[in-house]
């Protein structure tokens, strides 16, 4: 425990320093969000590619520790780099949605060619056996929960602080989770990642200084996925799928929720708007800080069933998932997130 606590705290440090940098480079480059829209909640230009300094810091976590490196490790951090190089040319130049998709299908397939992969869950019907094998389905599954896990963090970006954070909270859910497990590896990595968000967080939360950008919100959502593939499993031998759709839940609500509500308001699924959760926190009347840290509060919550669901049997741990899922949709519909819009 003292080598977490201590590898954190260098990366977070890492991190820290090397931000106001990182800074200095977006505002070089021309990497800056100025607000064009009513979906800007900033008034003013902000430098984004924030996410540099969280890649950095987390390289630097992993040179610290390479004795613990793997292969599996090696592809999720050749896969990293590519979302990160996607994410630093849409930061600057606003890459259109379907070469986004493409960075993070090459990072996706990245992993699966490294031997990252579901290829058994546990069986949440008990017939049939405790395990179900996946075969060769896990490979598709695997692709489309990295990309759908990367995308949820990057339109969870709303306010400032709010992807950092979750991510922050989602990491040290995975880092306990991992513990439990006995899953060294994954303790490693969501330890260096924790800590690379940490002392980013200082300088991108309310009132911030520098966004995360695509950077950032991607590189966030693609290890937390990655991690939870390799770290969130139940006797190193299947997947129990209820930890990582608790401990990831909160973006990954939202975005199904978004994705409801622009279908149902007839608008194309990548068109933005403003209904996501923070929207409502606001429009409640709620500051920025406020709602940051009550989605905070949320996520911690999730993570805790997360933990939860990690320590009891496979039926448990899905019934309290289903729980979970019936309780938040509920919410969700009382406060508009799947069939509202709101126009101010």
């Amino acid at each position: 425990m003292n080598n977490v606590i201590f590898l954190m705290g260098i990366t977070a440090l890492i991190s820290a320093a090397i931000t106001p940098l990182v800074k200095k480079l977006a505002i070089k480059v021309n990497a800056i969000d100025v607000p064009k829209d009513e979906r800007r909640i900033h008034k003013k230009p902000i430098p984004r590619m924030g996410g540099v300094a969280i890649y950095i810091a987390f390289i630097c976590g992993i040179l610290l520790n390479i004795s613990q490196f793997s292969l599996d490790d090696l592809g999720i951090v050749i896969g990293a780099t590519v979302i990160v190089i996607g994410g630093v040319i849409d930061d600057m130049n606003e890459l259109r949605p379907r070469y986004k998709l493409a960075f993070q299908i090459v990072a996706a397939c990245i992993l699966v060619a490294f031997g990252l992969k579901v290829n058994v869950i546990t069986n949440p019907f008990g017939v049939g056996g405790e395990y179900i094998n996946l075969t060769i389905i896990g490979i598709p599954l695997t692709i489309i929960w990295i990309i759908g896990v990367t995308n949820a963090f990057n339109l969870i970006d709303g306010l400032d602080g709010l992807s950092a954070g979750v991510g922050l909270i989602s990491s040290l859910t995975l880092l306990i989770v991992s513990f439990i497990n006995g899953r060294a590896d994954a303790v490693f990595f969501t330890t260096i990642l924790a800590g690379s968000i940490l002392g980013f967080l200082p300088y991108n939360f309310n009132p911030a200084s520098i966004f995360m950008g695509d950077t950032g919100a991607q590189l966030i959502g693609f290890l937390l996925a990655a991690t939870s593939i390799n770290g969130a499993i139940k006797s190193a031998a299947a997947l129990v799928i209820a930890v990582p759709l608790l401990a990831l839940g909160l973006p990954i609500y939202d975005t199904l929720f978004a994705i409801v509500r622009r279908k149902v308001n007839g608008k194309p699924i990548s068109q933005g708007d403003k209904g996501h959760l923070h929207h409502r926190l606001l429009g409640l009347g709620l500051s920025q800080r406020q709602a940051v840290l009550i989605i905070y509060l949320i996520n911690a919550i999730l993570g805790g069933a997360a933990i939860i669901a990690m320590q009891v049997s496979s039926k448990k741990a899905y019934f309290l998932l289903a729980t979970v899922v019936v309780i938040i949709t509920g919410i969700a519909w009382k406060i508009g997130l799947l069939h509202e819009e709101h126009h101010k």
